[in-house]
C-alpha cells in the first residue's frame, strides 16, 4: 500500500489514465445535500487568501497491470467514487460556461487535462468510466450539442443541473482557484500485497454508509478479474438486485432478501447489522464455479421473493389477490418458509389450490393472533424452521399440523377464543390497511363480483351507530343503552360497515340512515347491494340486540374465512423453545436454559439470566446505558447505598443493577433492552416442566 497528499487536480490530470468504477460499487448517489456542501466550501476556499489547501478525504484504488490496447492505465476505484464523479460534473460545468464565454484555452484545458484521454480511441477517450448505468448520463453531458431531453432519471444529470445554477460566469474564475487548493489521500493498493477486501471494510467501519448487499456486492466480486467480475455481475448480481426491489416505491430490498435467505439455510436469524458478517461465514471464497453454483441458488428463489413483495407480477389473478393480502399485512417474516413453497408450486410439486390454501392458512395463522392482541416479536422463528416440517406427500396437512401443535403465545387461536377477542376488538382505531383488509374479505367472501376497498374512494367505513350521533338516538335507545353501545360496541365489527354515502349518512338516526334517498340517490342502507349492509336494510332500530345478532352473522362468515384447520393433532412438546418476547408469564416458572447470542446458558433461574443479560450487554455497548433512559430503568449505579438500588446485583466490576423486582419486570427490562440494542432475535427460552 502506497499513500501520499496529493492535490485533486494533480490527480484528474494524469496522462493517458482511466478512473474504473467497477461494477461492484454502489450507485452513484450524492444528494444536493452533499453538492451544496461540496461547491460552498470550494467557493469558501477560492475566495480565501491565507487557506492554501483543503482535504476531502481520500481515493483508494487498485492498479492490476491492465492497459487498453492504446496504453491507457485503468485503475480500479475501490473507494471514493462518489467524489470523484461530483469533481467531474463541477468540470463539466466549468467546461460548459467555457465555451459560453469562447475561452477555446480553457476549453482545452479541461477537456483535455481533466475528462478525455485526447488520443485515446471513443471507448476509451472519458476519464473517468463509470458502470453503465451511468455511462449514457456522463457521455451524454459531455457532449457539445446535449441540448436533447435526457429520456431516463439520473443522479449525474440531476447534481450536473444544480452545479449549472450555482457555477456562473461571474463566479467560475472562483471555483477554479478552490479546486486548485482541493487535497486528498491517494491510496494506491497492489492486489498481490495488500487485501482490497479487508481495507475496504475498515473504510466502511470509519463512516462509509453503505448497506449490507453493497458489501456482499462487493465481497462477491471485489477478489474476481474484471472479466469474471462483469460476468457474475450479468448473470446473478445485477438479477438480484433488479428482483429484490420494492417497485412501488423503488426501494432495494437486498439485504432483506439475503437475510430471509440465510435465514432458511442456516436455520437462524442474521441481525439486521450482521447480515454481510453471516454471509461471509456461510460462503468464504473461493473458485468461480462455487461461487456461481451458489449464487445459482440464491437467484432462482430471488424470482420468487420478487412477487412476494410486488404481488402486481403474479400473472394468476387468485394467487396475486392471496399475496396481496399477505402484503397488506406485512407478514413479511413468513418470507423465508413462503419462497420455498413458491418455489414447490413452480416446480410443480404442489398444485395451485394446495399454494392457496397455504396462503390462506398463513393468514389464519397470523389474522387470529392479531385479534388476540399475541405480539409479532418472535414470529420469524416460527416461519424460520415451518418448511423442515413439510412431508411432500402430506403438503398442506403437515403444515396445518405443525402450526396447530403450538402452544403458549405461539399457538394458533381456537374458535371460541378468536370470537371473543373479535366481538369487543377496537377494529377502527389499528391500522387502515389492516381495517380495509378485515372488511374487504368479509364483503368479499364467495362473491361473484368483487368490491374493491382498497383505494376506492367511492366506498368508506362507516359507524352504523355513530362516533358523535345525533340527540335522536339517545332518545330513541334510553340513557342506559345509548351509553353501553358507545362504550362497548362502537369501534366493534358488529357497529362497522362500508358506505359509499358517508358524508350523507352522518349522524342521523338510524332510521334516517336506513332510508336516504336525496335526489332520487338511495343513499341509504336499504339500498345498499353489500354483504355488510344486507341485515341492516330490513331492520326498524338499533340497539344492543341487533348489533350482537349482526356480530353472531359476521362471526360465521369470519371463520369460513380465516379457518382454523380440522385435523387431529398432538402438543408438540419440542417447540416450547421460544423468544423471550413470547414467552409465556414467568411468575412461578423456572427454566430449563436459555440461548443468547447462540450461546446456550444452563440457567434455572430468571434472576440469573437477569444478570447475564445484562452484564454480556453491558460488556458489549456500555455507552447505550447512558445514552438512553436504559441505565435509570435498571437503576445502574457505581455506588450502591442502603436500598437504592434494592438488592444491588454486580454486572462486572464496578457497575450494579437493581434486583428487587419479580420476574414479569424482569423481563420487561430485558426486552425493552434488547429492543433499543436491536437484538430481539438473540434471546430465546425454554421453561422447565412442572415437576
Amino acid at each position: 500500500m502506497k499513500a501520499n497528499e496529493l492535490k485533486v487536480e494533480d490527480f484528474l490530470s494524469a496522462n493517458k489514465t482511466q478512473f474504473v468504477i467497477p461494477v461492484y460499487q454502489r450507485n452513484y448517489d450524492w444528494s444536493t445535500g452533499q453538492c451544496e456542501q461540496l461547491i460552498f466550501d470550494i467557493l469558501e476556499i477560492g475566495e480565501s487568501k491565507k487557506r492554501n489547501a483543503h482535504f476531502i478525504g481520500s481515493i483508494v484504488y487498485v492498479h492490476d497491470g491492465v492497459y487498453t490496447a492504446s496504453r491507457i492505465k485503468e485503475l480500479t476505484v475501490i473507494d471514493g467514487q462518489q467524489r470523484l464523479t461530483t469533481l467531474t460534473l463541477i468540470y463539466l460545468v466549468l467546461h460548459k460556461i467555457a465555451k459560453e464565454i469562447d475561452d477555446e484555452g480553457l476549453v482545452n484545458e479541461i477537456s483535455e487535462t481533466y475528462l478525455i484521454n485526447k488520443f485515446a480511441p471513443e471507448e476509451e477517450k472519458l476519464k473517468l468510466r463509470p458502470t453503465d448505468n451511468n455511462d449514457k448520463a456522463l457521455k451524454y453531458l459531455l457532449r457539445s450539442d446535449a441540448n436533447e431531453e435526457f429520456n431516463s432519471f439520473s443522479k449525474l444529470v440531476d447534481n450536473f443541473n444544480y452545479f449549472k445554477s450555482r457555477i456562473t460566469k461571474e463566479n467560475y474564475q472562483l471555483v477554479l482557484v478552490g479546486l486548485s487548493k482541493l487535497m486528498f489521500v491517494e491510496i494506491s493498493l497492489d492486489r498481490e500485497k495488500d487485501d482490497p477486501q479487508r481495507i475496504f471494510e475498515s473504510l466502511n467501519s470509519t463512516g462509509l454508509e453503505l448497506s449490507q448487499s453493497d458489501l456482499i456486492r462487493n465481497y462477491i466480486l471485489m477478489g474476481l478479474n474484471p472479466r469474471d467480475q462483469k460476468k457474475i455481475y450479468q448473470n446473478y448480481w445485477e438479477i438480484i438486485e433488479q428482483l429484490a426491489k420494492e417497485e412501488t416505491l423503488n426501494t432495494s430490498r437486498v439485504s432483506d432478501f439475503i437475510r430471509d435467505y440465510l435465514t432458511l439455510e442456516n436455520k437462524k436469524i442474521p441481525n439486521k447489522r450482521k447480515v454481510y458478517i453471516e454471509f461471509k461465514e456461510k460462503y468464504p471464497t473461493s473458485s468461480l464455479e462455487v461461487l456461481e453454483s451458489n449464487l445459482s441458488d440464491i437467484k432462482s428463489l430471488v424470482r420468487h421473493y420478487n412477487k412476494l413483495i410486488n404481488p402486481k407480477n403474479e400473472a394468476d389473478k387468485e394467487i396475486r389477490l392471496q399475496l396481496e393480502y399477505i402484503n397488506r399485512l406485512e407478514i413479511t417474516v413468513a418470507y423465508p418458509f413462503l419462497m420455498k413453497v413458491y418455489e414447490d408450486f413452480s416446480n410443480l410439486i404442489i398444485d395451485k389450490a394446495t399454494f392457496i390454501a397455504v396462503l390462506e392458512l398463513i393468514q389464519s395463522y397470523t389474522w387470529r393472533r392479531f385479534m388476540l392482541g399475541i405480539g409479532t416479536e418472535g414470529r420469524n422463528k416460527i416461519f424460520m424452521s415451518l418448511y423442515d416440517k413439510v412431508e411432500k406427500e402430506n403438503y398442506l396437512s403437515s403444515i396445518q399440523k405443525s402450526l396447530l401443535q403450538r402452544s403458549g403465545v405461539q399457538k394458533f387461536p381456537k374458535n371460541a377464543e378468536t370470537l371473543e377477542a373479535l366481538k369487543t376488538k377496537d377494529l377502527y382505531n389499528i391500522k387502515s390497511k389492516n381495517r380495509i383488509y378485515l372488511l374487504e374479505r368479509l364483503e368479499n367472501y364467495k362473491n361473484k363480483e368483487y368490491v374493491l376497498i382498497e383505494g376506492n374512494e367511492n366506498i368508506t367505513i362507516e359507524h352504523i351507530f355513530p362516533q358523535n350521533p345525533d340527540a335522536k338516538w339517545k332518545v330513541e335507545l334510553g340513557n342506559e343503552q345509548y351509553n353501553f353501545i358507545k362504550d362497548n360496541y362502537l369501534n366493534t365489527i358488529g357497529n362497522l360497515t362500508l358506505s359509499g354515502n358517508n358524508g350523507e349518512l352522518g349522524n342521523k338516526s338510524f332510521i334516517e340512515k336506513r332510508d336516504k334517498n336525496k335526489d332520487n340517490k338511495e343513499q341509504g342502507y336499504k339500498y345498499s347491494r353489500l354483504w355488510l349492509n344486507r341485515y341492516v336494510k330490513d331492520l326498524n332500530q338499533w340497539t344492543k340486540v341487533e348489533i350482537e345478532k349482526r356480530f353472531e352473522l359476521i362471526a360465521e362468515r369470519f371463520l369460513k374465512i380465516w379457518e382454523l384447520p380440522q385435523i387431529e393433532i398432538t402438543e408438540d412438546t419440542e417447540n416450547s423453545e421460544v423468544s423471550i418476547y413470547d414467552a409465556e408469564d414467568p411468575t412461578g416458572k423456572k427454566l430449563e436454559y436459555a440461548i443468547f447470542f447462540d450461546q446456550k446458558l444452563e440457567i434455572r433461574e430468571v434472576a440469573k439470566l437477569y444478570t447475564e443479560v445484562f452484564k454480556q450487554l453491558f460488556d458489549l455497548q456500555p455507552e447505550t446505558f447512558f445514552t438512553s433512559d436504559l441505565g435509570n430503568r435498571i437503576g445502574l449505579t457505581k455506588n450502591p447505598t442502603k436500598g437504592n438500588p434494592r438488592q444491588p446485583i454486580a454486572i462486572n466490576e464496578t457497575y450494579y443493577i437493581e434486583g428487587n423486582i419479580d420476574n414479569n419486570n424482569k423481563f420487561d427490562r430485558m426486552k425493552q433492552a434488547l429492543t433499543l440494542f436491536d437484538f430481539e432475535d438473540e434471546l430465546t427460552i425454554k421453561y422447565a416442566e412442572k415437576q
